[in-house]
């Protein structure tokens, strides 16, 4: 008999307690490790469905629904990405990265909203202008963020993913400006433009004393040691990186679709969780993205999964210039009219038939019957429906 494949959610059952009796654990990562170690278990309740042919029953658990739960994902990345498939143009697409340097990870750490908000400002303004600059493209453009705060090995590392079609409109908006074939803007001019824009934000919170500082980073409250410590971000050369362009609207859904509801790590990546340790895949971008394997102490597996908990309410998937949520609609009717587009119809969303059975309604033992409800499980654990309303599990 082959064993289960291991998940975080079989680390948090071992190991939770282990890690908060290290640690402790802030209200926010105690609810992480609630949730995911109760997703899709008897806990949370379900739901019990049966063959209208052979009689076969199926159980299914309720999802948590927590953002950072790897297995809780899916439903949501398919709604999303039906929504940006009706909002592709037929143009180059570019994915532009920012990364924030490593002395200002533990700043960001304790301070996560407002550091995070200003990695998506900060790149957000320097593309919108640069990309307004004559000098470069000289029009205005649109684009989608998405954040990511960890590293292939878990470690913390904040770094901003933006795709971007290859163009825009010029400032009277009567002409689409293409960007020249294979290069969107120059990424040198792109990281001094992020550095000074966001240690602008960065010396107006700690002006404004919006900054907090614990533990080895307490010597930054004085103003002196402030100075100089942002004196030496100023030295270091920013990371800004543009891959090669997407071959078409195809290509960016297909990297939307990896890129967009991730969580720190997929339990396709654990290779094992035993005596202690977890061990599990990852890429070795510095040799040739050559896979290797971790093991690490399973406690620490806990705190670096922690270290990416987004603070409750955080937009991390964000949409910018010609894509901002005001405007949207008119700008891409505006854009599609100068590329020669036809308007979107709406035809492409392959929604089904509510009539017509999904794969998911087909009964897996004889393939023909469909399986409908025939009773709801209460959850096993009375303080989970206090805490939300629970739903099927549909990811």
């Amino acid at each position: 008999m082959t064993r289960p494949r291991p998940e975080v959610a079989e680390v948090i059952a071992h190991y939770a307690a282990a890690y908060e009796a290290t640690y402790g654990a802030s209200p926010g990562q105690h609810r992480i490790l609630r949730d995911l170690g109760r997703c899709r278990t008897a806990a949370l309740g379900g739901h019990k469905q049966q063959c209208t042919d052979c009689g076969h029953e199926v159980i299914s658990y309720n999802s948590c629904r927590n953002r950072h739960c790897p297995k809780c994902q899916g439903s949501a990345r398919a709604r999303w990405l039906a929504a940006r498939a009706a909002e592709l143009l037929p143009v180059p697409y570019f994915h532009v990265v920012f990364t924030l340097p490593a002395p200002l990870g533990p700043l960001a750490l304790q301070n996560p909203r407002l550091l995070y908000g200003m990695l998506f400002r900060a790149a957000a303004a320097t593309l919108r202008t640069i990309a307004r600059d004559p000098k470069h493209l000289g029009a205005d453009i649109g684009f989608l963020a998405v954040l990511h705060t960890w590293g292939q090995t878990l470690q913390h590392h904040p770094h901003l993913h933006c795709v971007v079609p290859g163009g825009g409109l010029a400032p009277d908006g009567r002409r689409w400006v293409a960007c020249r074939p294979h290069f969107f803007l120059p990424v040198r001019v792109l990281s001094r433009r992020f550095r000074r824009t966001f240690l602008t934000l960065l010396r107006d919170a700690f002006l404004r004393g919006k900054l907090h500082y614990h533990g080895q980073l307490a010597p930054l409250a004085d103003p002196t040691a402030w100075r100089r410590w942002v004196q030496g971000l100023e030295r270091v050369e920013w990371v800004v990186y543009a891959k090669p362009p997407f071959g078409g609207p195809r290509q960016v859904l297909k990297y939307l679709a990896r890129y967009t509801h991730r969580v720190a790590i997929a339990n396709q990546r654990l290779v094992s969780v035993a005596d202690g340790h977890v061990t599990f895949r990852w890429k070795d971008y510095a040799h040739d993205h050559r896979p290797r394997t971790m093991k690490l102490d399973a406690v620490e597996f806990l705190r670096r999964f922690l270290l990416h908990r987004l603070p409750r309410g955080f937009h991390h998937i964000r949409q910018y210039g010609l894509l901002g949520n005001r405007r949207r609609t008119t700008h891409l009717a505006r854009c599609r009219d100068l590329l020669g587009q036809p308007p979107d119809t709406g035809a492409h969303d392959g929604s089904a038939s509510a009539a017509d059975p999904t794969p998911r309604d087909v009964c897996p033992q004889c393939g023909t019957g469909r399986l409908v409800l025939v009773a709801t499980l209460a959850p096993t654990d009375t303080t989970a429906s206090r805490s939300h309303p629970l739903p099927w599990n549909t990811s």
